[in-house]
């Protein structure tokens, strides 16, 4: 890591990430094997496909501490309800997890000689990836299917590590103001529901739609993913 502030960002979204994956093993019933497994998926995914994309060694295979932490997050979770992790106070901390992983994933990818578009790219990779595979893995609708904005709060604090970057800047506090730009605009999406506009191409039915009209519908809580 490059400084001790990117160490704890690090392991801020990796615990935040473990704990979701476990939570998902959690609703479905799943064993503790099961629920470790998830942890540790969902909190080094997005790191490990950063680490091999930009040709650095896989960040949890060097630092033992990783992995004990995502299964540490796991047998906490098995040994507390359910409903001491539901509510908004999760998708809070999911978010300032996922802002805090893609400034993470920009500002090493930069260290490693990658340039600025593609080091951006990192970062949303940092920050989504682990979900996505997840969501997957466990059968539910993707994390970027959301309706309100998610992908695009991990791109605003992506992109501006980098032009921080570019343009200079003190590193930890650019880091600290492109996380804490990203984590707002989440949480404005969390509290307000915000989206980005739909696709209205002609002819597109929304999934459920009948008829031969061609006009779009919604289901309740549906949206544009963001």
């Amino acid at each position: 890591m490059l400084t001790p502030l990117l160490d704890w960002l690090d392991f801020a979204g990796v615990a935040v990430f473990a704990l979701t994956g476990a939570l998902a093993a959690a609703r479905a019933r799943q064993t503790f094997v099961t629920m470790a497994f998830f942890a540790l998926l969902t909190g080094v995914g997005g790191g490990s496909v950063r680490d091999l994309l930009i040709g650095a060694p896989v960040f949890w295979v060097r630092d033992g501490w990783v992995a004990a932490l995502c299964l540490g997050v796991a047998a906490l979770v098995w040994i507390t309800p359910i409903r001491w992790w539901q509510g908004k106070l999760l998708d809070y901390a999911d978010a300032l997890g996922l802002t805090a992983y893609a400034v993470l994933g920009s500002a090493k990818a930069l260290s490693y000689g990658v340039p600025p578009v593609p080091a951006f790219v990192m970062g949303v990779v940092t920050g989504c990836v682990g979900g996505i595979v997840r969501d997957v893995i466990a059968g539910e609708p993707s994390i970027i299917m959301r309706p309100e904005l998610y992908v695009t709060a991990a791109a605003l604090s992506a992109a501006l590590c980098v032009v921080g970057d570019m343009a200079d800047l003190p590193r930890e506090p650019a880091w600290i103001a492109a996380a804490l730009a990203g984590f707002t605009l989440r949480a404005a999406a969390i509290h307000w529901r915000l989206a980005l506009p739909a696709y209205r191409g002609e002819g597109i039915q929304a999934p459920g739609a009948s008829g031969n009209s061609g006009a779009s519908a919604s289901s309740p809580g549906s949206g544009p993913p963001g």
